[in-house]
């Protein structure tokens, strides 16, 4: 059928074994992200080498027998004052500029300094702590 898994999950029959199931999923799913987090660190290394040792100038790039990897830069625009930038934003109304997200912990340093920050409220985010026993 279009659309529907190969293999459909199936939650376990008790509490007690979505708990242990919970907890094994977790640490799997853990393993998994180290050996990302690794075969990233890997590719880091690799582009810093490529980077540090393509001939400057003509050459751009080099290739292998499956792959070819070529150098390019981007710019990528930097606060270097941002009294300037905020003074630009309130003359022209370029909120565009800023994105739409906020510090939590910003946030929860005031309100536990008892200090309101207007415009600001919250929603209760619903959790599952899964720790081994």
């Amino acid at each position: 059928m279009p659309g529907k898994p190969k293999d459909e999950f199936k939650l376990p029959k008790t509490l007690a074994a979505c708990a242990d199931l919970l907890y094994q999923t977790k640490a799997a799913r853990l393993l998994l992200a180290k050996q990302v987090d690794d075969l990233a660190k890997r590719e880091t290394l690799l582009k810093d080498h490529l980077i540090d040792n393509l001939p400057k100038g003509d050459a751009s790039g080099i290739a292998g027998k499956v792959a070819r990897v070529s150098v390019e830069t981007k710019v990528i625009p930097k606060v270097e004052d941002w009294d300037k930038l905020h003074t630009f934003i309130k003359k022209t109304g370029a909120w565009e500029l800023l994105g739409r997200t906020i510090s939590a912990t910003a946030v929860k340093e005031r309100w536990e300094a008892k200090k309101v920050v207007p415009g600001v409220g919250t929603f209760n985010a619903v959790t599952v702590s899964c720790t081994k026993v």
